[in-house]
C-alpha cells in the first residue's frame, strides 16, 4: 500500500514528457522499470518494496473470540423473533425421526413409532420436547451441542452420499439450537443412541457446558428429552394455547405426529356414598308411591357436582401435507379442506393448480382463488401481499412475501414447499434475489394457466349451452341469470376482475395472457359478458377493429348517440363501465391482430364504406355547410378545437369528439373526482374537443340556412340557439356544459320564454297585503272583554 502511493506521488510530481514519466507509463501494467535521472527515487521504491514483502511473509494466528460474547451474539443478533425457537427444537426433532427412519428402512434396525412430544409445567417453569428419533451418544452431544455452528444433521447428509436425497432432513446450519437461549436460562439435554448409554448435556449459555451419565439408567429407550428452564418473561410460552399456536404456525405439516400434553377441566356429578338399608317388597311400594308424590320436590334438588380436571396428549399436527402427493391421489374433498385449515375461509375456493416445478429451482405448490372476496382486498392494495406460505421441507419459513408474486395477484392463497431453497442462517429470509425472481415467474405462469383453464372450461361450457338454446329456442332472461350465477370464471371475474385488470398496466411481460381473461359487457351480450376472442370471432367480414366505449354505467353508454351509426350496421361495441377499464385498455393496443378503436374518438372508420364514394359526399357536405362551420368555429372561440361534418351520428344533430390520443370525456370525468387532483395539471392534460354536426338533421340543416342567409349576423337569438347546440353535445357527449350559468340564461331565453309567450324576463311585482280593519277591531273587543271578569270567582281555587 505504502509503495502504491509513494508511486502515484512520484507520478503526479514528474512532468508530463519527462523520460522517467515516459518510462513509467509505459510500464504501468506490468514490472516498473526505472530509466534515466532519479536513483534515490529507485532506492527509495525498491526498500519499501522489501519492506512489504517482509510484512507479507509475517507470522500467522489464529482468530480468537470470547465464546460467551460470540454466544450472545447467535442468540439475539440471528433471530428476529423468539418465538422460532419451538420451530427449530421440532425441526430438529424431526430430523432425528427422519434419520431414525431411513437407517431403519436401509441398515434393517427395527423401527418403532415415531413422535415428538411438547410437555409445559407451570409449577417448575419448564418446558420439555421429548422425541423418538436417533438420539445421541456422548461424543455426537459433545461435538454437535458443543461445538458452534456444528450441523450434525448435515453431516449425516453428507456421510449418505449420493442417496442424501431420499432422507427429508431440515437442520444444515448447526445454530438452530441455541434459539432456545431467546427464552431460556439453562438447558438439559437427555439422549440415548443405540450405540452408546444415555447421557446427559447440560449447559447456562456462557463459556462451558457439562455431560454426564444419566444415574437413572435408559429412561428413554431412544430419542432425545430437551428441558428448558424458562426466563421470568418467558411465561407465555407455558401456556397450552400458546404453544399449540406456534406449533400450527410452524410446524403443521411435519410428517411425525406432535402431541402437545394438555389439560381439561370438566363438571362431574358426585354421587351419594350413603349406604341403604335392604327394604321388604312392600316397603319399596310403599317407596315409590312416596316418590310418586314428592315427585317435583326431588326434581328442584340440584345435584352435587366438583370440577375435575384430566391431562391427555393431544396431536396438534392432523392436517397432512397434501402437496407432498400426486395430485392423482388427491380428492377435491381434500383440496377443500386443506384450503378451509390454511386460509380460515368456510367456503370452498373456486378452483386451484397443484404442481411440481423443476429447474434452477425446484419446489412443490398448491395455489387457491378464494371463494369469497377478502373485505380490505382494494382497500390496502399496495400494501397488501398474497398470503402465500413458504415451507422448506414442510417446515414455515414464512409467510409474508413482497416480491415472490406481483401484487395483482394478491388474492391468491396456497403453499411453495421447496427441499434446497437458499435461505440466510435464520432461516428467515431469502438469500439470494435471483431465486426469488425464477421462483415467482413460475408461480405467475402457474397461477395464470389456472385462470385461463377456469375460463376455457366456461367459455366450453357456454359454447354448449349455445347449442342446445338454438335447438329448443327456449331461452328465457331467468335461465340466463341462473347460468351466469353458475359460471365460476364469471364469478371469479365479478369478485377479482379488477386485480387482472392492474395486471395489464403493471406486468407487461405477461399482458398478452391477461388479456385473454378480459371480460366485458357489450351491447350483443345481455346480462352476460364477452371477451375479446369472442369478440373477434363474431367480427363481421369487413370489420376491421375492436369497438369499445368508455362511460359510467351500462345505461349511460347504451343512450349514448355515439352508438347509433355503430347499431345501425349491427356491430358490437365493448362497453368499459368500470373506472379502471380505460386505463388498462390504453396498455391494450390490438388483439389477435384487430386494433383497438374507440367510437368516442377521431379517426372512427367501419370497413364496409365506398371509400371513392365516401370522399366525394365529404366533399359535398363540406361546401354546403361551409358557412355554417365557420361561423360556429368563430363563435365559440376556444370552446372548441374545430367543427367537422360527422359520419357517425344518425339522430343526434352534432355531438363532441376528442383527438385520437387525447382523454376521453369518461376518463376527464375520473381525473376530475380525483382527491388530490391539481386542477391546472387537468387543464393542460384536456382533450381537445371536434364537434361533428350531423348534416341530414333538420335542425343543422336550418340553421345552415340561416346563416347563409344572413351572413356574419350578429343575431342574439341564432348565437343562443347555437351556444344551446354546443351545451347540448358536450353534456350529450359526457362532458359538463361550457358556461353554466350562460347555459342557464340561455335555456329560459331561447326556450322557456317562447314556449310559455312570455314578453319579458324581468321579474313581476312583488304582491301586496291589503290591511285587515275587522281584525285590528276583534282583538281590541278582546282585551275590552278581559276587563268584565271578576277574579273573585276564582278565589281558593287551583286555577290562580
Amino acid at each position: 500500500m505504502h509503495l502504491l502511493m509513494l508511486l502515484f506521488s512520484v507520478c503526479a510530481s514528474l512532468k508530463p514528457n519527462s523520460v522517467l514519466h515516459r518510462s513509467l507509463m509505459k510500464n504501468g501494467g506490468g514490472k516498473v522499470h526505472y530509466s534515466g535521472r532519479g536513483s534515490k527515487i529507485n532506492k527509495q521504491l525498491e526498500a519499501t518494496a522489501v519492506s512489504q514483502e517482509e510484512e507479507v511473509a509475517g507470522e500467522k494466528f489464529a482468530f480468537s473470540a470470547d465464546v460467551s460474547r460470540v454466544m450472545e451474539i447467535i442468540i439475539n443478533s440471528l433471530y428476529s423473533d423468539r418465538d422460532v425457537f419451538l420451530r427449530e427444537l421440532v425441526s430438529n426433532a424431526a430430523d432425528a425421526c427422519d434419520k431414525k427412519k431411513f437407517l431403519s428402512l436401509t441398515g434393517g434396525d427395527a423401527i418403532d413409532s415415531m413422535r415428538i412430544r411438547i410437555t409445559p409445567d407451570k409449577e417448575k417453569k419448564v418446558l420439555i420436547i421429548e422425541d423418538t428419533g436417533i438420539g445421541m451418544s456422548k461424543e455426537e452431544l459433545v461435538n454437535t451441542l458443543g461445538k458452534i455452528a456444528m450441523s450434525g444433521t448435515k453431516k449425516f447428509a453428507e456421510a449418505l452420499g449420493e442417496t442424501k436425497g431420499d432422507v427429508n432432513l431440515i437442520g444444515q446450519f448447526g445454530v438452530g439450537f441455541y434459539s432456545v437461549y431467546l427464552v431460556a436460562d439453562k438447558v438439559k439435554v437427555r439422549s440415548k443412541h443405540n450405540n452408546d448409554d444415555q447421557y446427559i448435556w447440560e449447559s447456562s449459555a456462557d463459556s462451558s457446558f457439562s455431560v454426564w451419565k444419566d444415574p437413572e439408567g435408559n429412561t428413554l429407550g431412544r430419542g432425545t428429552e430437551i428441558t428448558l428452564f424458562l426466563k421470568e418473561d418467558a411465561g407465555e410460552f407455558l401456556d397450552q394455547d400458546r404453544l399449540e399456536e406456534l406449533v400450527l404456525r410452524y410446524s403443521e405439516f411435519i410428517t411425525f405426529p406432535i402431541y402437545l400434553h394438555k389439560s381439561k377441566t370438566e363438571t362431574v356429578t358426585i354421587e351419594d356414598d350413603e349406604d341403604e338399608e335392604d327394604l321388604d317388597d312392600e316397603d319399596d311400594e310403599e317407596i315409590l308411591d312416596e316418590e310418586d308424590e314428592e315427585e317435583e320436590e326431588e326434581d328442584d334438588t340440584e345435584p352435587k357436582t366438583e370440577q375435575v380436571t384430566t391431562w391427555e396428549w393431544h396431536q396438534v399436527n392432523s392436517q397432512p401435507a397434501i402437496w407432498a402427493r400426486d395430485t392423482k391421489e388427491v380428492s377435491d374433498d381434500e383440496y377443500k379442506s386443506f384450503y378451509k385449515s390454511l386460509s380460515k375461509d368456510a367456503s370452498d375456493p373456486t378452483t386451484w393448480i397443484h404442481f411440481k416445478a423443476e429447474g434452477e429451482v425446484e419446489f412443490k405448490s398448491i395455489l387457491f382463488v378464494p371463494g369469497q372476496v377478502p373485505f380490505d382486498l382494494y382497500d390496502s392494495y399496495h400494501t397488501k401481499n398474497a398470503q402465500l406460505r413458504l415451507y422448506v421441507r414442510k417446515v414455515l419459513i414464512t409467510d409474508e412475501f413482497e416480491d415472490l408474486v406481483p401484487r395483482y395477484l394478491n388474492f391468491l392463497r396456497g403453499v411453495v414447499d421447496s427441499d434446497d431453497l437458499p435461505l440466510n442462517v435464520s432461516r428467515e429470509t431469502l438469500q439470494q434475489h435471483k431465486v426469488l425472481k425464477v421462483m415467482g415467474k413460475k408461480l405467475v405462469r402457474k397461477a395464470l394457466e389456472m385462470l385461463r383453464k377456469l375460463a376455457s372450461k366456461s367459455d366450453d361450457d357456454s359454447s354448449d349451452d349455445d347449442d342446445e338454446d338454438e335447438e329448443s329456442d327456449t331461452d328465457s332472461d331467468e335461465s340466463e341469470e341462473e347460468e351466469n350465477k353458475e359460471d365460476p370464471y364469471l364469478d371469479f371475474w365479478e369478485k377479482f376482475g379488477k386485480n387482472i385488470k392492474l395486471g395489464i398496466i403493471e406486468d407487461p411481460a405477461n399482458r398478452s395472457k391477461l388479456t385473454k381473461l378480459l371480460r366485458f359487457k357489450s351491447n350483443k351480450s345481455g346480462d352476460g359478458y364477452t371477451s375479446l376472442e369472442k369478440y373477434v370471432e363474431n367480427m363481421k367480414e369487413w370489420q376491421k377493429a375492436i369497438y369499445f366505449i368508455a362511460g359510467e354505467s351500462v345505461q349511460a353508454v347504451e343512450d349514448s348517440a355515439f352508438l347509433e351509426k355503430v347499431k345501425a350496421k349491427d356491430l358490437e361495441v365493448l362497453y368499459l363501465v368500470d373506472p379502471i377499464d380505460e386505463y388498462a385498455i390504453q396498455h391494450v393496443t390490438e388483439f389477435d391482430g384487430k386494433k383497438l378503436q374507440s367510437v368516442t374518438k377521431e379517426g372512427l372508420k367501419f370497413g364496409d364504406e365506398d371509400e371513392a364514394l365516401e370522399k366525394k359526399r365529404e366533399k359535398a357536405y363540406k361546401e354546403n355547410f361551409k358557412p355554417l362551420t365557420d361561423y360556429l368555429k368563430t363563435l365559440y372561440g376556444d370552446a372548441i378545437s374545430k367543427v367537422t361534418v360527422s359520419k357517425r351520428v344518425e339522430k343526434s344533430p352534432c355531438i363532441i369528439v376528442t383527438s385520437q390520443y387525447g382523454n376521453s370525456a369518461n376518463m376527464e370525468r375520473i381525473m376530475r373526482s380525483q382527491a388530490f387532483t391539481d386542477q391546472q395539471k387537468t387543464g393542460y392534460m384536456a382533450s381537445q374537443k371536434t364537434l361533428e354536426i350531423n348534416p341530414r338533421h333538420p335542425i343543422i340543416s336550418e340553421l345552415n340556412t340561416r346563416v347563409q342567409a344572413q351572413g356574419a349576423t350578429d343575431d342574439d337569438t341564432i348565437a343562443d340557439l347555437a351556444w344551446l347546440l354546443l351545451d347540448n353535445a358536450l353534456m350529450q357527449s359526457g362532458f359538463p356544459a361550457y358556461d353554466i350559468q350562460g347555459f342557464n340564461d340561455r335555456m329560459l331565453r331561447s326556450v322557456f320564454q317562447p314556449g310559455l309567450s312570455v314578453d319579458s324576463l324581468d321579474l313581476v311585482p312583488e304582491i301586496e297585503i291589503p290591511e285587515d280593519d275587522e281584525e285590528d277591531e276583534a282583538g281590541a273587543d278582546d282585551v275590552d272583554d278581559l276587563d268584565d271578569i271578576d277574579l273573585s270567582d276564582f278565589a281558593g281555587t287551583d286555577e290562580l
